[in-house]
């Protein structure tokens, strides 16, 4: 086969890379990555250093190579998921306190030393991404997301295309709007095609399907887009999920959570209601419990039951130290008292 000018630069590129991924490469570790001779390599080699990159050379078995002091690096050399992974990052900088502007400049400044295809990815999931509120004391697992996905589901935004997918099992074609990050999860903000109904969906849960959907005209969204993915995560997205009746006014329940928790909603007699979720009762059990106001709890099972575990074991930790306390001498009440 021919090697043409373009291949070898392809080639060199990624010689590049590899060097700056790591220390020191043994020679046949580099030429098995290239799928290339030792005899190609070096002469790969001194065409990199022909162009100014100080490749350093350690003589011996299979000879060692590494990239000297000095170099001037290429333009940013990143694969399709290391890029995603990058928008990811900053895109989560974005949204919290303090770093909103310099995450945003940041993501920009890095597609401008991207190649174009992948400038493009990366353009695709800033324009079609926001982040919303983060819950830092939240201590359950992140799930894992597929960065094909995501960068998929970015160009489907960016295109008008739909998608088809199965969504927790079940066959379904999304119009898709917006992705959301929150809770270290990301949203895809989407309209069902068939029943014109948007809601949020989790991206861990897509499963793509090739062909994609139809090209659409995306119709205008009702609402703030955060607002939404908070409210309705809450309401249906988590693995667990439950209306909790508090004994205080929205405004005081307000002020105490943080706002990735959920929505909180006023009934007519003072008291509120916090629409919550998590991945599990034990999450949803340790948010209510931080309230510091009683409430009151009806479904679901798994959780009142859960409610109940833990009441007892509160109880049981406390009881021997009250009846050590109350038989202590000086302590016993006084007869009339």
């Amino acid at each position: 086969m021919t090697t043409t000018a373009s291949d070898r630069s392809a080639r060199l590129l990624t010689l590049l890379g590899l060097l700056q991924s790591r220390a020191d490469w043994t020679g046949p570790e580099l030429a098995t990555r290239l799928e290339v001779t030792g005899r190609t390599l070096r002469n790969d080699v001194a065409r990199l250093r022909e162009l100014g990159y100080p490749v350093d050379a350690v003589r011996g078995p299979g000879g060692r190579y590494r990239l000297g002091a000095g170099a001037r690096l290429p333009p940013l050399l990143l694969d399709d998921d290391e890029a995603v992974a990058v928008a990811v990052g900053l895109r989560t900088a974005s949204g919290t306190a303090g770093l909103e502007e310099p995450g945003a400049s940041a993501l920009a400044k890095l597609e401008q030393v991207m190649p174009d295809r992948l400038r493009r990815q990366l353009a695709a999931l800033r324009a079609a991404s926001t982040a919303g509120p983060e819950n830092t004391d939240s201590d359950v697992d992140d799930p894992e997301i597929d960065p094909g996905v995501l960068r998929d589901v970015a160009a489907a935004v960016r295109d008008r295309q739909g998608l088809r997918c199965f969504y927790r099992g079940e066959p379904v074609e999304i119009e898709p709007y917006h992705l959301v990050a929150w809770q270290r999860r990301w949203f895809l903000v989407g309209r069902d095609a068939a029943g014109g109904t948007w809601a949020p969906y989790r991206v861990d849960w897509l499963k793509l399907r090739t062909p994609g959907g139809r090209r659409f005209s995306p119709a205008p969204f009702p609402g703030d887009l955060t607002e939404f993915v908070v409210r309705e995560v809450a309401r249906t997205g988590w693995a667990v999920h439950a209306r909790i009746v508090v004994d205080a006014g929205a405004e005081q329940v307000l002020a105490r959570i943080n706002p990735a928790v959920g929505t909180v909603e006023p009934l007519p007699d003072g008291r509120s209601v916090l629409v919550t979720g998590g991945d599990s009762v034990e999450t949803v059990a340790v948010w209510i419990g931080m309230l510091g106001y009683d409430f009151h709890v009806t479904e679901p099972p798994g959780l009142v039951e859960h409610l109940c575990v833990l009441a007892g074991r509160y109880s049981r930790a406390t009881s021997q130290t009250a009846t050590a306390q109350s038989s202590a001498p000086g302590r016993a009440s006084s007869p009339g008292t």
